[in-house]
């Protein structure tokens, strides 16, 4: 049963995002800069960590009872959280979700892709921000080049899931990356996304002017490679879809600074010490993890989920729009996935 549960702006909530980790194998400057997560930095104990039951037991009452259908998988990197398909199989078991996926800069896809699609992982989206190995390195903190992320794309679509690119555009970083990935991606099969750079958590610097806005995107690429606009696939859906005339090869553009979808946002993000986000650049999250530990009822936790929706009325990216100087705190996007 999916009771239909909205929140004060009529928005039902469809998909979950479920951090598993709070660790990364990179330090992408614009996620997790290496200056801040340094070797000293503490991240969560593993007593902390929601267990695998834990999160299970949540996606059930999610899926069953308020109405999730979706299931995206974060971190942090999740493939460093340990066993992470067993959580996918226990997941691939509850009846009603229509579709789990993960986001993962791929690098470990190599050794775990066949076993994640095994488990019942079908779709993976590997973040992808520059073909060129110099400027890769830089962005990722770590200097590793793009050819392990390349490995991990090729694994995955060798295991027989389906393969999405990301690449976060930041102005006077990678912006002549953008055609340069549409080339390389075309004919592949993979749909290519692009993300204007985010303001997300506190830690990045993030300027507005350093913001490749959507318009400018599809207007270098459609230069070249001409596009057109085609339908969303549901309501609420993130990225604006386009295809490169006369084909149905797939782009899209994730535009949340320039052209915010917040009417239509049907997401909540559990972070991987159980605490639940109504938006993306939300200051604070509600806890689920001590309710769960100490004993509360499956109705109990349900309330406590309809509540907290119930009384949503996120729209940063809306305000933003409308002032462009808004300053609050906000969660980081490694905490909680993006």
């Amino acid at each position: 049963m999916n009771n239909k549960v909205i929140d004060k702006l009529k928005r039902p909530l469809r998909d979950l995002r479920i951090s598993v980790t709070d660790r990364c194998n990179f330090r992408c400057h614009y996620c997790m800069p290496a200056e801040i997560f340094g070797p000293d930095f503490e991240f969560l104990k593993k007593s902390k960590l929601l267990t695998f039951e834990e999160i299970t037991r949540l996606v059930q009452l999610f899926v069953k009872q308020v109405g999730v259908k979706k299931i995206r998988i974060t971190g942090g990197e999740p493939l460093m959280r340990k066993d992470l398909h067993k959580l996918i199989q226990q997941m691939n078991d509850i009846e009603g979700i229509e579709d789990i996926a993960m986001t993962t800069n791929g690098v470990l896809l190599p050794k775990y892709a066949t076993q994640l699609k095994e488990a019942g992982l079908q779709r993976v989206t590997v973040s992808l921000d520059s073909l060129d190995d110099e400027k890769f390195g830089k962005i990722n903190g770590r200097g590793i080049g793009i050819q392990p992320v390349l490995d991990g794309i090729n694994a995955a679509e060798n295991a027989g899931m389906k393969v999405k690119i990301n690449m976060v555009v930041q102005k006077g970083v990678n912006e002549q990356d953008i055609l340069p990935m549409a080339r390389f991606f075309r004919g592949t099969g993979h749909i290519l996304r692009f993300i204007e750079y985010m303001d997300v958590g506190n830690s990045n610097g993030w300027k507005l002017d350093e913001v490749f806005p959507k318009k400018e995107i599809i207007t270098r690429i459609h230069k070249e490679m001409p596009l057109e606009p085609i339908d969303p696939n549901y309501r609420g859906e993130v990225a604006a879809r386009y295809r490169y005339k006369g084909t149905d090869e797939e782009i899209g553009i994730i535009s949340s600074v320039t052209d915010a979808f917040c009417s239509t946002c049907n997401r909540a993000r559990l972070s991987a010490e159980g605490k639940l986000y109504t938006c993306l650049f939300s200051a604070k999250g509600h806890d689920l993890r001590e309710p769960l530990r100490s004993g509360a009822s499956d109705k109990e936790m349900i309330d406590l989920i309809q509540n907290i929706w119930h009384t949503r009325d996120d729209r940063y990216s809306e305000e933003r729009l409308n002032n462009t100087n808004i300053q609050r705190p906000k969660v980081e996007m490694s905490h909680i996935g993006g």
